[in-house]
């Protein structure tokens, strides 16, 4: 049995059973839509909202989401909108099953497919923007959604989260305030012998997929790359971070960060080291909650594939002996709903 190493406080568990008295999520169920987000570099997001509409299961590619397409928003006022980051080479489908929960519980979850950084297109990690661009992102997501008729009068300002995995982590934890230099990264690989698939990938073969992988981007950086970099989003409220990316944030913006943090790690992470990564944001936030999930590999965080997903590090879709990807992702999708639930009950 997958067991959470958690230190969780006593308004969690006070969340935790709000939860478990509103029954099986409301007794919604969760729509699918795609959105567009127009610009220089255009973005797809897949839009999960809790509707009364019949769902079933949907074959998209190796993943099979159960949601109501095309299905009409439920009336109620949403709880919140949660901006849904995947990792390097991935795509907006990752976390399906989590954002599907959690449309269920009420919430508007906008998952996006990153410009440059997907599964077809890898361009952006040697562009020089990738620790800038990366966030900024989500930021234009949340633009376009504020903005939207049909979406923006919906969603409660105050009730703006992020998750974020592996890139994704970092991502989210740029808009909660902290600051990277890319410098960081080489500085890293070159001081240390116990990171291997953090510092590998950058040298990965061009074309490789990666399905939810952090290379570290032009390691070797100088000029305005190795700049810090500071794009903080105030509209974001609390995050998730699932196996962070994490090692290339300065130590003294950490503490910094004000809005609540969830840190869960994979105890068998073999691509980031969590130490290094979502081990050393604990340790600088003292604020943040923390667990790892024990026998975990990188990739347990993501929706379980029907077929190989071969990576840079590995097949995305493959698990550690002896641990169960698809038991553990419900206690998961639970962890991350009672993280939001403790923030707006």
């Amino acid at each position: 049995m997958t067991l959470f190493r958690t230190l969780l406080n006593p308004a969690a568990l006070l969340a935790a059973a709000l939860l478990s008295l509103a029954g099986p999520a409301g007794a919604q169920n969760a729509g699918y839509r795609t959105f567009n987000v127009a610009g220089d570099a255009p973005m797809t997001v897949a839009l999960f909202y809790p509707t009364a509409a019949a769902a079933r299961t949907l074959s998209m590619g190796p993943w099979q989401p159960v949601v109501a397409p095309g299905a009409p928003a439920a009336e109620a006022q949403l709880k919140g909108l949660i901006l849904l980051s995947h990792g390097t080479g991935g795509t907006e489908l990752n976390h399906h099953n989590l954002a599907t929960r959690l449309a269920k519980d009420g919430y508007l979850v906008a998952a996006v497919r990153h410009p440059g950084d997907n599964w077809e297109d890898r361009s952006m990690i040697t562009s020089g923007r990738y620790f800038s661009e990366r966030p900024r992102q989500l930021s234009r997501v949340l633009d376009a959604l504020l903005a939207s008729p049909e979406w923006g009068k919906r969603i409660p300002v105050e009730h703006i989260g992020a998750v974020g995995h592996s890139a994704g982590g970092y991502s989210v934890l740029a808009l909660a305030g902290a600051q990277a230099e890319a410098q960081r990264a080489a500085q890293h690989c070159h001081t240390v012998q116990d990171d291997p698939g953090f510092c590998s990938l950058a040298k990965a073969p061009a074309g490789m997929q990666s399905s939810g992988v952090q290379a570290a981007p032009a390691a070797g950086a100088t000029g305005p790359q190795a700049e810090r970099v500071s794009v903080p989003d105030p509209r974001i409220r609390a995050v998730v971070l699932l196996a962070p990316m994490a090692v290339v944030f300065t130590p003294e913006s950490l503490p910094a960060i004000k809005i609540p943090v969830r840190v869960i790690m994979a105890e068998q992470d073999a691509v980031l080291n969590g130490k290094y990564h979502g081990g050393y944001v604990v340790a600088n936030l003292s604020s943040a909650q923390a667990s790892t999930v024990a026998g975990a590999g990188h990739f347990a965080f993501m929706a379980q594939s029907a077929i190989p997903l071969p990576s840079a590090a590995g097949d995305a879709a493959s698990n550690p002996p002896g641990f169960d990807r698809v038991t553990f992702l419900p206690e998961l999708e639970r962890q991350v709903a009672i993280f939001f639930a403790e923030q707006w009950r």
